[in-house]
């Protein structure tokens, strides 16, 4: 059965006199894909911040689990169960995929600070480290310079140094930004495959990709939700196509 991970209530972030994500409400539940679309400045990513702890909200609440993460920092937040990607690639380009996702998976393990310890020793890292490279389709590559590979395999890397942390909420910032037709589709499928063990909030600008993938989606405009539904609801709904999405879709 499914069940809601994270939840945020009455949302807002003002900076001086700007109000930059107003009263803004959402539920992420295990095994669905929330998108979260609308034009440059409407406050997507500032939401996004909000919910990872990167921003304190100016009013509101965020429950994470069955905790209330309001005001913890990222760290905290991340060890209690969210990953997050940003819109600019946050990878170590000198070291291998394999050094970058064991990175990230030693950052979870009790003797993450035992700097004098040869990191191939311990298995456990070392067993969800390659656990999350084969979930993110990066095998054949564990071996190559991060900074070699196409940007596509990059943004999979940072993906799987974020599963590598065992997080049970995603938040994904445009994983598809600057891809081509064959690397979308990579990421689209990438994406599916992460679905059932995942609540996924996508903040993604390619909508062959988000109504490929959405179960719900927020439209947000100006900082302001103006639409919440199913694709089938929000491609019908008048204000978004006005707002947004135009008559294409």
């Amino acid at each position: 059965m499914s069940e809601v991970l994270l939840s945020a209530k009455g949302l807002v972030k003002r900076f001086g006199g700007l109000t930059a994500v107003g009263d803004v409400s959402l539920d992420l539940w295990l095994g669905r894909i929330h998108a979260v679309i609308g034009p440059n400045g409407a406050g997507k990513s500032t939401l996004t911040n909000l919910l990872s702890g990167d921003l304190a909200p100016t009013t509101g609440r965020v429950t994470l689990g069955n905790a209330d993460v309001t005001g913890w920092t990222p760290q905290k937040i991340s060890r209690q169960g969210l990953g997050r990607s940003y819109q600019k690639t946050n990878i170590f380009l000198p070291f291998t995929v394999w050094e970058n996702v064991r990175l990230a998976a030693q950052s979870r393990a009790p003797h993450a600070t035992r700097w004098l310890s040869r990191a191939a020793s311990f298995a456990d890292t070392n067993q969800r480290a390659a656990q999350a490279i084969e979930l993110a389709g990066l095998d054949a590559r564990k071996g190559a310079i991060a900074g070699t590979i196409s940007h596509g395999e990059q943004r999979q890397l940072e993906i799987a140094m974020t599963l590598a942390t065992e997080p049970r909420v995603l938040l994904l910032d445009e994983p598809l930004a600057g891809m081509g037709t064959a690397e979308a589709e990579s990421m689209v499928t990438l994406l599916q495959r992460l679905k059932p063990g995942h609540a996924i909030m996508l903040v993604e600008h390619d909508m062959d990709a988000v109504f490929a993938l959405a179960d719900q989606l927020t439209v947000m405009v100006n900082g302001q939700v103006i639409a919440s539904g199913t694709p089938a609801e929000i491609r019908a709904d008048s204000n978004v196509q006005a707002a947004y999405l135009g008559e294409e879709h």
